[in-house]
């Protein structure tokens, strides 16, 4: 199954309308193992049965892949059975840590920019995607300020990690677009140059202008602005085919229809994007 266009996310508030319909309103949605593996009732009941009939993606939140916390072979072989249970074509994780000791902090938080760190991620990739029964894809992360004394710039270890790792990219368009206003780059001079040929999915989202500390926070809680639109619509031909766009909403979750208007109009942008790719 070839996964294009813009998708959602499967949020718990839309989980009894979107069981109850005939089809998906949507060309895929991403799903959390974390939010389905292991749990149980009603809830769970509904998620399968949408995955069993609806196209998929995988996008893991806890594996942590910066860190050094071991991963638990129940934990993996559960993961495993998941991915082969929904048929997604790959799984993604974010290139950050968010555990150590087994504490889990529920924050992406950023890698040291250093070679070591470097290194300490391409192994931790590259063991994880031993494992998977599919191919495996990092994300980029926003972050608000770099964690101890960089040896490069967040561009370079992305791309060093990602080639090293020879891995997947998923790359999330709203993260970049943060950075840039917070670090003061082009995201466009950021974007070229980069392995656009590893992308494989991307991701797009709202944030929120907190006017305080003078910076935009990835809150995923707001629609998608024009600026980062914008930067898709950009981006899309230069990876010469068209790869999947997941619309994220993770707080102050809209209605339903909300969201599925939203996606339309980043559909439209997306079909504008690829017209001379998809006809060539």
């Amino acid at each position: 199954m070839a996964f294009t266009g813009v998708g959602l996310g499967l949020r718990r508030p839309h989980m009894e309308q979107v069981a109850a319909l005939d089809a998906a309103p949507v060309p895929f949605w991403e799903i959390a193992p974390e939010n389905v593996v292991g749990q149980g009732g009603t809830r769970h009941r509904l998620v399968m049965g949408i995955l069993e009939r609806d196209a998929v993606l995988t996008h893991g939140l806890s594996m942590s892949m910066g860190g050094f916390d071991a991963w638990a072979p129940e934990v993996l072989d559960r993961l495993v059975a998941f991915l082969k249970a929904t048929g997604t074509p790959w799984h993604s994780e974010h290139l950050c840590w968010s555990s150590f000791g087994g504490a889990h902090t529920h924050e992406l938080l950023p890698m040291p920019f250093t070679r070591e760190a470097a290194r300490h991620a391409i192994a931790r990739v590259k063991a994880l995607q031993a494992k998977l029964p599919v191919p495996f894809l990092l994300e980029n992360i926003s972050y608000y300020a770099a964690l101890g004394q960089p040896e490069m710039s967040e561009r370079d270890f992305l791309l060093e990690v990602l080639e090293g790792a020879d891995c997947g990219w998923l790359l999330d368009i709203n993260n970049v677009y943060v950075n840039s206003v917070n670090h003061g780059f082009d995201p466009k001079v950021w974007l070229t140059g980069m392995p656009l040929h590893r992308v494989a999915q991307m991701h797009i989202a709202g944030h929120t202008w907190q006017e305080a500390e003078g910076v935009l926070l990835d809150t995923h809680g707001a629609p998608v602005v024009d600026p980062v639109v914008d930067l898709m619509a950009w981006v899309l031909p230069r990876i010469g085919r068209p790869v999947p766009v997941l619309l994220e909403r993770d707080h102050e979750i809209p209605d339903l229809a909300v969201l599925l208007a939203e996606r339309e109009r980043l559909q439209s942008a997306y079909e504008g994007a690829l017209t001379g790719v998809l006809h060539a």
